[in-house]
């Protein structure tokens, strides 16, 4: 188990800085994805997955901080930032096979594969469905099964009831924008007072955008039951028994501070992965690759080196 300390080197590239987007036809629906500005045709492929509620925008500093050594992509998933919704369910094993897809479209060799969150997870499935199609995984507070009930478990428990979910959305999206911005903020990062100005603006511009997206909520609540089935899965079919599988060597990144995914897991996903390194931030909340890109940035050097 490694444990790797701070970064040194040049300072993070803004993280409110957007990259080039087009639309890329996938599985009936038109996804949008981002390509890393500057990075040489011959590198190979990076593919970023974002989590649940997030955007290919969570990915930005750290695509630019490592542009010399991968040439990434970053997808918004069906339903999020800004591509719509697939048709029926939209939860991790369609967004794996999402990404599948968009993988044949625009890759030709494996990819180093990252993930966030939920994206984590359909990662973590991509990966142990295709393993030759991934060079590495480097997974970001992975939404795997935890065996502890905990206050968020039990929040996404509520989306995912039939009802339920829709209202207690629909009730949050009526609290004013303030106190949902604060919210909101207070959940993803572990401490918001040392982010730059930028990061903290392109946040609230988000959010913004998102009261104008009618199928968030229902994105949002195809997520939550997509994890929560997820955690049910029988032990040959969870998410630890595809990680069993996977023997691409594995990033492993916690945040101390991450009020969304307990980060006590971090020993229990390090024994489960054959071949695991582990990061942990700390001071870091649930996206540490925007709090703290450069020790992700780091780290992932030494995996791939």
């Amino acid at each position: 188990m490694d444990t790797y300390g701070p970064a040194t080197g040049a300072s993070a590239a803004s993280g409110a800085q957007e990259w080039p987007a087009r639309t890329v036809p996938v599985a009936g629906v038109d996804l949008l994805v981002r390509d890393v500005p500057g990075a040489a045709e011959h590198l190979p492929p990076a593919l970023f997955v974002h989590g649940l509620g997030g955007s290919s925008l969570n990915w930005t500093t750290l695509g630019l901080l490592l542009n010399d050594t991968v040439r990434g992509l970053a997808p918004d998933l069906p339903g999020f930032g800004r591509t719509p919704p697939l048709r029926g369910l939209g939860g991790i094993t369609q967004q794996a096979d999402v990404l599948s897809d968009l993988m044949d479209r625009e890759f030709d060799e494996p990819v180093h594969l990252f993930g966030n969150s939920m994206g984590g997870a359909a990662a973590v499935t991509l990966a142990a469905r295709h393993p030759e199609r991934v060079r590495s995984l480097t997974l970001v507070s992975p939404a795997l099964p935890h065996p502890r009930a905990s206050a968020i478990s039990l929040w996404f428990l509520t989306l995912a009831t039939p009802r339920l979910g829709e209202v207690v959305l629909d009730r949050s999206r009526r609290l004013p924008f303030d106190r949902r911005l604060k919210t909101s903020i207070s959940m993803v990062y572990g401490d918001p007072t040392a982010l730059p100005p930028e990061v903290l603006e392109a946040h609230e511009a988000e959010l913004r955008r998102r009261d104008d997206d009618e199928w968030q909520p229902y994105a949002t609540v195809e997520g939550a039951r997509s994890l929560i089935r997820s955690y049910l899965a029988p032990a040959r079919r969870s998410l630890w028994a595809d990680a069993a599988r996977i023997t691409c060597p594995v990033l492993l990144i916690y945040g101390g501070r991450d009020r969304l995914v307990d980060s006590r897991i971090r020993t229990k996903a390090h024994d489960a992965f054959p071949d695991a390194r582990l990061l942990y931030l700390p001071n870091s909340g649930h996206v540490a690759q925007m709090e703290h890109p450069q020790e992700v940035e780091r780290a992932f050097r030494q995996l791939i080196s």
